[in-house]
């Protein structure tokens, strides 16, 4: 995976609004089929050619939460990181990811609140510029007070 900063911790205390942090990543065949066996969706549109060259889709694409756990990366490793609490996300799915495709993914703080360590995260993700998940995410960020 490619990102623009290292894997950590940015406290509540030192989030500021419109920071953003994103990662790349190639979908593989593997990931898929390792994301089929660990959520138990063998949904044949995600692991068989001829089944899903005959869907709306005309061939096979990665699982949609697969896609959306990429934000869940940017969440988790870099913004705010380490220690992080997920507590709500929204998606909405605008477009398929396809098996070989680079996954640019985002996540830009739009709300904070330090009294009850909430943020609020505009979230993307994009295959060539072009947006196939949109979202927010709702964190509890770790603080310098408590860990």
């Amino acid at each position: 995976m490619l990102d623009n900063l290292p894997r950590g911790t940015i406290c509540i205390e030192d989030i500021e609004m419109g920071m953003t942090r994103h990662l790349n990543k190639v979908v593989t065949d593997a990931d898929i089929e390792m994301f089929a066996q660990i959520s138990t969706d063998r949904n044949p549109v995600h692991l068989d050619d001829d089944y899903a060259r005959d869907t709306i889709f005309e061939g096979r694409i990665a699982h949609g939460m697969l896609t959306a756990g990429l934000i869940s990366a940017v969440i988790g490793e870099q913004l705010p990181g380490h220690g992080t609490v997920y507590l709500g996300q929204s998606l909405k799915f605008l477009a398929p990811v396809r098996p070989g495709d680079m996954v640019y993914a985002e996540v830009k703080v739009v709300d904070i609140d330090p009294a009850k360590r909430r943020v609020k995260m505009d979230c993307h993700c994009a295959v060539d510029g072009k947006k196939v998940l949109i979202g927010e995410a709702t964190v509890m960020a770790p603080s310098r007070k408590f860990d």
